[in-house]
């Protein structure tokens, strides 16, 4: 049952959940900082791929130099 009860705890917030936390943000950061808020989450975003895509294909080169070899 403690397993059960965990996965819970990790489930995603629905509809109803996703509507308070949008509402703490707002009284938080308030409507002037989100956009500045957002973009930084996208730039974060946008590193964090280009930093996964560089390490699979320096795997994917070191691959394929060990397979010429």
């Amino acid at each position: 049952m403690a397993y059960s009860s965990t996965t819970l705890l990790l489930s995603l917030p629905g509809g109803s959940e996703w509507l308070l936390v949008l509402l703490a943000v707002l009284l938080f950061f308030g409507g002037k900082k989100i956009p500045e808020l957002m973009r930084g989450v996208g730039r974060g975003i946008r590193e964090f791929n280009d930093a996964k895509n560089n390490v699979k294909s320096e795997i994917e080169d070191g691959m394929n130099e060990k397979d010429k070899k």
